[in-house]
């Protein structure tokens, strides 16, 4: 895609932008043509940059923070090139919005696989990994502003939710330890990984743990999705993933069948046997490792007494 631009308010905010037109106004030309195949968001993102340098007012959401952030370093759009430049901007939102949030987080988190080259040098990964585990392994039960259907911080004695004083008629969700399952599961799996290993540096109960790789198989792997919750006694309620339109593909079940089983807590009790049931049986049609279907064996075996 081409921008016919003019050459002043990209090169006042963009150090790159300043060499690359003082190159190529050395050829002595009026016009100038700059290729530029590396911006992080590719054309959509740098529409948004060029409306930055012209003064448009810029909406930052979760969804585009991450790539104007990666590209405001890209391009060196730093303080030297105007006060409140790009990476001022998107750098403050990042980290007095997105990451105070959970969806938020989550969004820009997503956002993540497309910037792996940027991810070292900025740390986005890791914060908004590092605040969906704070947020995930804190019991809103017992913070002090609890989590509210419609928002906000009070509530009228007969359990509404106030709003300068005026009931708004909004419920206190009830809130259980698994209120994060479903969005974690929408993570690739790398990066969910990330998730739960942070968690567990923060102590979360190991049943939470395997609650949440029990729900992220079942999306999974097929013949997992269904709820199982005829047979597991360890929960009065069942959580069933949504299905996807389109399974993973035989090898990417494989993969993730290995690392649920590295994963996942070996205490006894703490998943369905119908599930580690179901996991053998996964692992036998699709011909995993057999050291992975002898860990699901012995896995079974610790828990044979709960079969019906």
């Amino acid at each position: 895609m081409s921008f016919h631009l003019h050459k002043f308010p990209l090169l006042s905010r963009s150090g790159v932008m300043e060499r690359l037109i003082a190159e190529a106004s050395e050829e002595g030309e009026e016009k100038c043509s700059i290729c530029l195949p590396d911006i992080p968001g590719g054309a959509k993102t740098f529409e948004l940059v060029a409306k930055f340098c012209y003064g448009v007012k810029l909406e930052l959401t979760a969804s585009n923070v991450v790539y104007l952030r990666c590209a405001a370093e890209h391009l060196e759009m730093t303080e030297e090139y105007g006060e409140g430049n790009l990476i001022t901007k998107t750098e403050t939102f990042l980290n007095q919005v997105v990451l105070r949030n959970w969806k938020d987080s989550l969004r820009a988190l997503q956002t993540c696989d497309d910037i792996i080259s940027y991810d070292d040098e900025l740390n986005i990964t890791k914060r908004c990994i590092e605040s969906l585990a704070m947020k995930a392994s804190t019991d809103p039960n017992l913070s002090g502003w609890p989590i509210m259907e419609y928002g906000g911080p009070m509530q009228s004695p007969g359990g509404s939710v106030l709003w300068n004083g005026i009931s708004t008629g909004a419920r206190v969700k009830n809130t259980s330890s698994d209120w994060w399952y479903e969005d974690a599961s929408t993570l690739s799996f790398p990066r969910y990984k990330r998730l739960i290993a942070v968690m567990e540096s923060r102590g979360i109960r190991q049943e939470i743990i395997a609650g949440s790789l029990t729900f992220y198989a079942k999306k999974y792997l097929p013949g997992l999705n269904r709820c199982q919750g005829a047979t597991d006694t360890n929960s009065s309620t069942c959580v069933a993933p949504v299905a996807l339109e389109a399974p993973p593909s035989e090898e990417d079940q494989k993969l993730l069948l290995e690392e649920i089983d590295r994963l996942l807590p070996i205490q006894k009790g703490l998943v369905p046997t119908n599930f580690l049931f179901g996991l053998l049986q996964t692992a036998l049609i699709l011909q995993v490792s057999p050291s992975y279907i002898s860990n699901f064996e012995k896995r079974m075996i610790k828990q044979h007494w709960k079969i019906s």
